[in-house]
C-alpha cells in the first residue's frame, strides 16, 4: 500500500502519519541526513515556526523553552522497502490497522515525528540532531551552543506507554603493546599475549553476576583486534579496541581506573566516554508522563536501557528529563523494522499533554 493508506479512519493523526511516511522514504544514514533535515525544516516552515539548519546539520526550531523536544534524524544503513500494510493481528501489534515498514520507522524517525508534531501544536522548542548512531555530534553541538531549557525530552523508542529514565554510559579505548620479535618457542610473552592477558583480567574484574540486572553491571566487550610481526621483522605489535558499558552506580572514571589497574604491559588510549544517567521516577518529567499515559488509558512502564543515548549527553544541563517515543526498541536496526501507525498517534497525543504539563 502507498501513502494514501495512512489514514483509514477519522481518528487517525494524518499530519503525523504523512510526515513519518515522507521522512522514512528519504534515506538518512549517518552523514547523509541533509535531505531529511530539509524536509523536517519545511514542516516547521509550513506551520509558521522559526527554523534553521545549524553548522553541523541539526534542525533548530526554538520557541517556548519550558520544554525542548529532541530526537535524531540519522538512521543506521540498510534498505527496507517503505510500505504500509494493514494488519488485524492483535497479538503481534498493539492495535489493528496500518503498519509502516521502513528503515528508521522505529529508530528514531517515529519518535522524531511525534516530537516535531507535538512541538508545533504546543509551541515548545524542538531540535532534530544528526550523528547519533556514530558519535552524537549533533547532541554535543546542541549542548555547546544553546542555553539549557527548563526540561528536555529525548526521542527514542520506548513504546507509547513506556518512558525511559536511565541509560548506562560507555568507555571506549584502544590497547597498544609492542614486544621484541623472537622465536615462537621462547617462553616470554609477546605483545599479543600481553593484550589478551590484560583483557582477560578486565573481564574477570567485571565478571557478570547472573543474579544482578545487566543495567547494574559493567559489560566489557572487545570490538576489534589486530596483531603480528612488524613490517621490519624486529617486533611484535598488537592493538585491541574495547568498550565498557558503565552503570549509574559507577562513574566512567571508576571503570577506567579499574581497567588500568590490570595493565602489566602496554597502555590504553581512552578516546571516548559518555557518563551514565538515571533520573528519579518522582521527577517532574516522569510524573508528567505517568499522568499523560494513564489519561490515554495506558499503564505506564518505567524503563532502564542497557545501551547509551543522547540523553546521557544532556546531563550537564541539570534539568528534568526523560526519553520517550513510539515503537518497539527490539526492532532497532533490525531488517523487519516497522511501526503501527496507531502507536504513532497515541505517542504524539501523550507528548502534547506532557508538553502542556511541563
Amino acid at each position: 500500500m502507498t501513502r494514501t493508506a495512512l489514514a483509514p479512519n477519522d481518528s487517525a493523526d494524518t499530519e503525523a502519519r504523512e510526515l513519518l511516511y515522507d521522512l522514512v522514504s528519504i534515506p538518512s544514514p549517518t552523514g547523509e541526513e541533509s535531505e531529511a533535515a530539509e524536509r523536517l525544516a519545511a514542516f516547521f516552515e509550513a506551520n509558521d515556526r522559526e527554523v534553521w539548519l545549524d553548522e553541523v546539520g541539526n534542525v533548530r526550531a526554538p520557541a517556548d523553552d519550558s520544554l525542548l523536544l529532541t530526537s535524531h534524524i540519522d538512521t543506521v544503513s540498510g534498505e527496507i522497502p517503505v510500505r504500509v500494510e494493514q494488519t488485524d493481528d492483535a497479538d503481534e501489534y498493539e492495535a489493528d490497522g496500518p503498519v509502516l515498514w521502513g528503515r528508521g520507522s522505529v529508530d528514531a524517525t517515529g519518535p522524531l515525528v511525534a516530537m516535531a508534531v507535538a512541538a508545533v501544536r504546543t509551541g515548545v522548542s524542538f531540535a532534530g540532531v544528526v550523528g547519533e548512531e556514530v558519535d552524537s555530534r549533533g547532541a554535543h553541538h546542541l549542548v555547546e551552543t544553546r542555553e539549557a531549557p527548563d526540561a528536555v525530552i529525548n526521542g527514542e523508542p520506548s513504546g507509547w506507554d513506556g518512558v525511559t529514565l536511565g541509560y548506562r554510559g560507555i568507555l571506549s579505548g584502544t590497547y597498544v603493546a609492542t614486544s621484541e620479535s623472537g622465536h615462537t618457542s621462547r617462553p616470554e610473552p609477546n605483545a599479543i599475549q600481553h593484550g589478551l592477558g590484560w583483557w582477560n583480567r578486565v573481564e574477570d574484574r567485571f565478571e557478570h553476576d547472573p543474579y544482578e540486572p545487566t543495567f547494574e553491571q559493567v559489560t566489557a566487550k572487545p570490538i576489534a583486534v589486530d596483531g603480528g610481526t612488524s613490517e621490519d621483522g624486529l617486533s611484535v605489535e598488537t592493538t585491541l579496541d574495547v568498550q565498557l558499558r558503565v552503570p549509574p552506580r559507577l562513574s566512567v572514571a571508576d571503570v577506567r581506573e579499574r581497567a588500568d589497574a590490570e595493565l602489566d604491559a602496554g597502555h590504553v588510549n581512552w578516546h571516548d566516554s559518555v557518563p551514565p544517567v538515571m533520573v528519579s521516577p518522582r521527577s517532574e518529567a516522569a510524573r508528567a508522563f505517568r499522568v499523560a499515559i494513564r489519561n490515554a488509558d495506558g499503564d505506564p512502564r518505567l524503563l532502564r536501557k542497557t545501551g547509551t543515548s543522547d540523553m546521557n549527553l544532556f546531563t550537564p544541563w541539570d534539568v528534568p528529563m526523560a526519553t520517550y517515543g513510539p515503537g518497539d526498541s527490539g526492532l532497532d536496526h533490525a531488517p523487519n523494522e516497522r511501526l503501527p501507525l496507531a502507536e504513532l498517534d497515541r505517542a504524539t497525543a501523550v507528548l502534547e499533554e506532557v508538553a502542556t504539563r511541563l
